[in-house]
């Protein structure tokens, strides 16, 4: 699959319209298509297109549209539409014999996520989550000196995120519970639990959880204590009522190391034997690009699966039990 990948984009607001910015001046990405409700998203997508000398992608206003009009012209589907509807996306995708790129969360359910988990086995596709963290070749260095044994044993993981969110997206579709499927923990926080899923490398046991909306109608706050199934332990702190700006930092303590690493991947810090390595630092804006052609290609085993995506939300669907009864202890069955 290497040469040119011919890409269509489902849902062209704002943080499509940023990825495109480096995505369309790829010498091996061609956008052929997007399609989005809004007339402003799809003009604002085509013109930053066009600002990098690309062609401007054909327009359509639904994503049924343009899967069925771009039969033969496209190779994959970028999926970056608000939180619910990513499954019913990323199953027209598949069903429709296209690779799949789907912007985190994967999805809001785990009901949901088993049914992707059921169409990524039937019919062999290739999907990537579009978690900046889980594509990071920090993180994917990182999981493998893990597994190799370089740190010991992981004993517990300090796990932080704040945000200026409350303000940031103030009146958007964010703060909507029937769209968003979560507030701050679900989005800027789904990189943090992601990326402790991924490097944990393994399933979430128990948890109590509780969260705090501070007059929104969704979550503002959050914190979470949580074992793992190999005994480990694991507290998330979110916090998304705060100055401008955003940042992320989580902590990995084993036998041997300590491994300090923010949620997108973009830097690490690590000891070992009390003997501490250089700071290390990653440009992320165009890994999930790069990350997914590498996996469409076979260069790459792909470290942002869908069975990552099962885990992350079983961990989610936990805590939103756990916080709707006042903190009380959850059992996750990972079965």
């Amino acid at each position: 699959m290497d040469g040119m990948l011919r890409l269509g984009v489902i849902g062209a607001g704002l943080k499509a319209a940023d990825y495109a910015k480096g995505w369309a001046a790829m010498p091996d990405v061609e956008i052929m298509a997007i399609a989005d409700v809004s007339a402003t998203s799809r003009q604002r997508f085509g013109d930053v297109c066009a600002a990098v000398g690309s062609p401007r992608p054909l327009e359509f206003d639904t994503a049924e549209a343009m899967l069925v009009g771009q039969q033969g012209q496209m190779d994959a589907v970028y999926v970056s539409t608000p939180h619910v509807f990513h499954c019913a996306n990323a199953l027209a995708v598949i069903e429709a014999g296209f690779d799949l790129l789907l912007e985190k969360p994967m999805v809001t359910t785990v009901e949901e996520a088993l049914q992707l988990r059921d169409a990524v086995q039937r019919t062999g596709r290739t999907v990537v989550i579009a978690f900046q963290g889980g594509l990071s070749p920090l993180i994917h260095d990182t999981r493998a000196r893990a597994r190799n044994g370089d740190f010991g044993a992981l004993v517990s993981v300090n796990a932080s995120i704040w945000e200026g969110w409350r303000n940031n997206y103030a009146g958007q579709w964010k703060q909507n519970p029937e769209i968003s499927g979560g507030g701050f923990m679900f989005d800027t926080g789904a990189h943090m639990m992601n990326t402790v899923c991924v490097l944990a490398d393994a399933e979430f046991e128990r948890l109590a959880a509780f969260t705090n909306n501070r007059g929104l109608r969704v979550d503002l706050v959050c914190a979470v204590a949580a074992r793992l199934d190999n005994g480990a332990l694991v507290t998330f702190n979110a916090a998304g009522d705060g100055p401008p700006g955003c940042a992320s930092a989580i902590a990995f303590f084993y036998t041997n190391a300590i491994v300090r690493i923010d949620a997108w991947g973009a830097w690490r810090e690590v000891t070992v034997g009390g003997v501490a390595e250089p700071r290390q630092t990653l440009e992320i804006l165009d890994t999930p690009m790069l990350t997914f052609q590498a996996v469409r290609s076979g260069r790459l085993d792909n470290p942002s699966t869908v069975a990552n995506g099962v885990r992350f939300a079983r961990l989610w669907d936990a805590i939103k039990a756990s916080a709707s009864r006042d903190g009380a202890a959850i059992t996750i069955d990972s079965a």
